[in-house]
């Protein structure tokens, strides 16, 4: 990158966008476009900002990031959307960039790049590699659970968990949500994990405003490939070497796991995986930990401008 490059975070006052925002904030090399109060809620000044800017980033509901990327004319103009509203649409990469071999490639060579969700971030992280190496066939029902702090539902679940007035949610400690079945994130956890059936999905949010846990269970009986936790394990591994922002954790280290807090990654930018295993009874928990608003948001919408604009990924991370 040779010239300062002009970033506008279009929802910048959002929880998400006031993460990017920070981790932004003072970088050299980028000039952030700032709009006031008034100019945000003007449709000529939002076109003006989206079109002035070298790279956007959209930190917006999902039918508003549409009509931003709408009112996108200039074709110079790159974008990352934080939002469901482009994850599993034609001409856009997905911006997970450990994923797949090639994906840092791909989004450095994008105009048009989705951020992941924060869900199907830690089940992705776990699930794709399994299926590509072939230990869990692509037909093969497979659930997802975890719980993750409040701050991923938004402004207004933070201020209902917030509310200090409602005795009801002050005395909640969790609970259970998505269950119609149907959540918005399932479509793109199928999608990128390349299996045949929606994952049984089932997110549960606590009493604590950031950091994650998700989990595949595996009866290693049940796949027909048979496979040990050794053998899960070493697909994760292979799956991400040397990646700075997803670690394996050793099945050593693991085993010596009594407990594992959703918040052990709070306020970081990397997600850790662990296999937790009882080779008697050949059942495997898989785990991916990290900060829902880090590498399940903010975080990852950093990494995914560095490596468009060909910096070190974890530039400001």
């Amino acid at each position: 990158m040779s010239k300062e490059a002009k970033i506008f975070i279009d929802g910048a006052a959002g929880t998400t966008g006031l993460e990017i925002r920070e981790r932004l904030a003072g970088r050299a090399g980028l000039s952030l476009i700032a709009l006031s109060d008034a100019e945000r809620k003007d449709a000529v000044a939002r076109k003006a900002a989206l079109n002035a800017a070298d790279l956007v980033i959209l930190c917006l509901p999902d039918e508003a990031a549409r009509e931003a990327v709408a009112l996108i004319d200039n074709p110079e103009v790159r974008v990352i959307d934080a939002s469901t509203a482009h994850r599993v649409a034609e001409g856009w990469t997905y911006g997970f960039a450990e994923l797949e071999q090639g994906g840092y490639q791909k989004i450095a060579a994008a105009k048009r790049v989705s951020n992941p969700g924060c869900w199907p971030t830690g089940f992705l992280a776990i699930a794709r590699p399994l299926v590509r190496a072939g230990l869990v066939p692509v037909d093969f029902p497979l659930t997802a659970n975890g719980v993750t702090g409040y701050s991923g539902g938004g402004k207004s679940m933070i201020a209902e968990f917030e509310d200090q007035a409602n005795e009801a949610y002050v005395e909640t400690v969790s609970r259970l949500y998505g269950l119609n079945l149907a959540h918005k994130h399932i479509p793109e956890m199928q999608k990128y994990a390349g299996l045949s059936h929606p994952p049984l999905f089932q997110p549960m949010v606590g009493r604590f405003y950031r950091g994650m846990l998700v989990e595949v269970p595996l009866q290693l009986w049940a796949l027909p490939a048979k496979p040990s936790a050794r053998d899960i394990h070493a697909a994760l591994v292979k799956a991400y070497p040397e990646r700075p922002l997803v670690k394996v954790a050793s099945l050593e280290d693991a085993a010596a796991v009594k407990t594992l807090d959703a918040e052990i990654l709070a306020d970081s930018n990397g997600l850790s995986l662990y296999v937790f295993a009882n080779d008697k009874t050949q059942q495997a928990r898989v785990v991916a930990a990290f900060d829902n608003l880090g590498k399940g948001a903010g975080g990852a919408a950093v990494q995914n401008l560095n490596i468009m604009l060909g910096l070190p990924e974890t530039t400001g991370l």
